[in-house]
C-alpha cells in the first residue's frame, strides 16, 4: 500500500495546549539554537513558560485554537481523492505535524499498522529551509527507520507552476477589494540571518516564488518578513518595518500576500489580519490579505501534480 504524508509545523489545538507546544517549539535546535545543546530543551521550558500567557491571549483572538490541524487534514483529504479519481493508483494521505497533534511519530505508526508500505514525504513549506522542511523531513525519516518504510521525500517546489497558478489565482481576486491598484506585500516567515549565511535557500527560494508570480501580476512589490523570536538577527526588513516605510511613502493601498504559508493560522489571522492591518490604518494605509491557499481547487491540484511527479520518480505507477 502507498501513502503520501503531508508535513506541516502544527498548532496548539487548545489554550491547554499552547504551553507544551511551544516548548516542542523551542527545543527544536533546526529552528533556533539556545545556547549550548545540553542548554535547550531547559531554555525552551522557561520560554515556554514564560511566553504561554501572552500567547494564549493571541489564540484566543483566533478562536482559542490553531486552525491548521483541520485545514491540513481537509487538504489531505482532498488530496486523496484527487489522485483516486485520476485512477493513477490507491492511496492513503496522511498528516504528520512536527510539533503538535498529529505528530509525524504517530503518524508513522498509524501508516505502519494500516500496511503502508512505500511512503511519499511531502512537505507544505513551498520554499525550503532547514528550520522548516529539512527539521520536518529530519523527524519523518527517523520515525519511517523504525518499520522499514521504502520512501521517498518530495523535493522543494517553490516555483511549481501550478502553485504559482493558485497564488495567483488568490491575488488577483483579492486586488478587486480595492478601487485603484494596490501595492504588493509578500510577507514571508522570517529565519535567522544565520541560517542564509551558512546557505540555507530559503530567501532565494521565497523571492523564486515572488518572480514566478510576477510573470502574471502587474503591480508593484515588496518583500517583508515576519514573526520573528528570539534575541538574534533575523531576515530583513520585518513587515512592521515595511509598514512604517511604506506610510511614509505614502501608500494608501496594500495586499499583503502570505507568501511562505499554505494555510491559515496564527501568522494570517492574528499578526497579519489584526496586528498589521491595525499598525496600517493608523499609517492611513488600507491594508488587505490575499486568502491563504487552504483547500482551493487550484492548490489541491498542484499538491496532486507535485505527489504524482515524486509517485512518478520512484516508479510506483
Amino acid at each position: 500500500m502507498i501513502g503520501i504524508i503531508l508535513l506541516n509545523l502544527g498548532g496548539p489545538d487548545s489554550l491547554d495546549a499552547v504551553r507544551p507546544f511551544l516548548y516542542n517549539l523551542f527545543s527544536d535546535r533546526d529552528i533556533i539554537r539556545l545556547g549550548p545543546a545540553f542548554m535547550q530543551k531547559p531554555i525552551a521550558s522557561l520560554i515556554s513558560r514564560t511566553r504561554s500567557k501572552k500567547t494564549s491571549a493571541l489564540y484566543k483572538l483566533i478562536g482559542g485554537r490553531s486552525p491548521i490541524a483541520e485545514i491540513t487534514d481537509a487538504q489531505a483529504k482532498l488530496l486523496e481523492n484527487a489522485i483516486k479519481a485520476s485512477g493513477i493508483c490507491d492511496v492513503k494521505v496522511y498528516v504528520g505535524m512536527r510539533y503538535w497533534h498529529p505528530f509525524i511519530e504517530d503518524t508513522a505508526l498509524k501508516m505502519n499498522k494500516d500496511g503502508v508500505k512505500k511512503v511519499i514525504a511531502l512537505s507544505l513549506y513551498p520554499q525550503y529551509s532547514v528550520a522548516t522542511t529539512g527539521s520536518s523531513v529530519s523527524a519523518f525519516e527517523k520515525a519511517a527507520s523504525n518499520y522499514g518504510f521504502q520512501y521517498f521525500c518530495a523535493g522543494t517546489w517553490f516555483n511549481d507552476p501550478l502553485y504559482i497558478d493558485a497564488l495567483v489565482e488568490k491575488i488577483e481576486a483579492a486586488r478587486t477589494q480595492f478601487s485603484e491598484k494596490p501595492v504588493l506585500l509578500f510577507s514571508a516567515h522570517s529565519l535567522p540571518q544565520k541560517f542564509i549565511d551558512e546557505g540555507d535557500p530559503y530567501f532565494n527560494e521565497t523571492k523564486g516564488t515572488i518572480a514566478e508570480v510576477m510573470k502574471h501580476i502587474d503591480m508593484d512589490w515588496h518583500l517583508s518578513f515576519q514573526s520573528k523570536s528570539g534575541p538574534v538577527k533575523w531576515l530583513e526588513p520585518s513587515t512592521e518595518e515595511m509598514l512604517e516605510s511604506l506610510g511614509a511613502k505614502c501608500v494608501k493601498n496594500l495586499l499583503v500576500v502570505p507568501v511562505s504559508f499554505v494555510s491559515d493560522h496564527i501568522e494570517t489571522l492574528y499578526e497579519i489580519d489584526m496586528l498589521y492591518a491595525d499598525m496600517a490604518a493608523r499609517l492611513g494605509i488600507n491594508l488587505k490579505r490575499a486568502e491563504s491557499l487552504n483547500t482551493s481547487e487550484k492548490f489541491i491540484k498542484a499538491l496532486c501534480g507535485i505527489a504524482v511527479k515524486n509517485l512518478e520518480h520512484m516508479r510506483w505507477i
